[in-house]
């Protein structure tokens, strides 16, 4: 869970994901150190709920390793893509657009109707969530 909150702070709301969801782990000498959840939606897409890495692992390419691996294993099962959700601006939306995923739609204050608290990044809050897809 402690990896899980370090994308998603609402442990209420990863709950409710895990039970219909698909988990996937990254080691480096047999410790956990990454995680990422993929849930199936509509329309044969399949949406990824959460991609983290521990903060002392970080910044070594684990987490683009994961989401490349991730992304071969959608393609394997014939679903059709992966979609996403994140902030505006930020690294994690490079970290998607650097995979090839691209803008789809804008859920208006999302952040702010679905946290009680703010979602802070270098000192702005987050309030639209931009919806991300990887069509194959």
């Amino acid at each position: 869970m402690n990896l899980l909150l370090l994308a998603d702070p609402s442990e209420e709301a990863i709950k409710k994901y895990l039970n219909y969801s698909r988990c996937f782990l990254a080691y480096v000498n047999d410790v956990v150190v990454g995680v990422c959840v993929l849930k199936p939606i509509a329309g044969g897409m399949v949406e990824l709920m959460n991609i983290a890495v521990s903060s002392s692992y970080q910044q070594r390419g684990i987490g683009t390793q994961l989401l490349r691996n991730i992304i071969d294993k959608v393609k394997e099962s014939g679903e059709k893509g992966l979609e996403v959700g994140t902030g505006t601006f930020g690294y994690q939306l490079a970290f998607y657009q650097r995979q090839g995923f691209r803008v789809k739609s804008i859920d208006k204050d999302f952040f702010l109707k679905n946290y009680p608290e703010p979602i802070m990044e270098n000192g702005v809050q987050h309030q639209d969530m931009l919806r991300l897809t990887l069509e194959f």
